[in-house]
């Protein structure tokens, strides 16, 4: 796979193509758009005081309530030449069994679930021009990116599957994202 391969993703509920990234460690994809549903916009309401929190240096994620930590894991990060963006966003797109699909060559990756290159949970917080940042989980073969916080993925946040479940369970459209360095 080459640095420009990009993946699409393609939303389970309704069939509705999206993007996102997903290779493994040794072949890092640029991370692409994901259009938000029209039925979960970004902009909805959140009365929770909930956020996510992504501290680059320390390579982790919190989901923070009112500052009090409610959970804190490891993740892998973007590489250097294709850095997670740092600044507050907030959650636009949320996805269980995330499919991807090469906007290359059009070919689409049968595997979904936990052993598909985005597991089994997408949440989608930045996009920029054609591109989609999000937190996803990582299948098996590729656990070893993020239990050495390495940083790898061309701005997309690895998560184990138990850790990105319990912070995708947590979360909503709109909650609040904050990279820092």
């Amino acid at each position: 796979m080459s640095r420009s391969l990009v993946l699409a993703l393609l939303l389970t509920t309704g069939g509705s193509a999206a993007m996102a990234s997903g290779a493994p460690a040794t072949a890092p994809v640029i991370a692409p758009a994901v259009q938000v549903p029209a039925t979960t916009p970004a902009t909805a309401a959140v009365t929770s005081t909930k956020e996510i929190v992504l501290e680059l240096g320390k390579r982790t994620i919190s989901l923070r309530d009112n500052g009090k930590v409610l959970g804190s894991w490891p993740v892998a990060i973007g590489d250097a030449a294709n850095p997670t963006p740092k600044g507050r966003f907030l959650v636009q797109t949320k996805v269980v069994n995330p499919q991807y699909q090469s906007t290359a060559s059009g070919k689409v990756n049968a595997t979904k679930g936990p052993n598909g290159p985005l597991g089994d949970r997408w949440i989608g917080f930045k996009r920029s021009g054609p591109n989609q940042y999000g937190i996803h989980g990582t299948p098996s073969a590729w656990a070893w990116t993020v239990t050495s916080r390495s940083a790898v993925t061309n701005g997309c946040v690895r998560m184990l599957t138990p850790h990105v479940r319990a912070l995708f369970d947590q979360v909503e459209v709109g909650t609040p994202v904050v990279v820092k360095p």
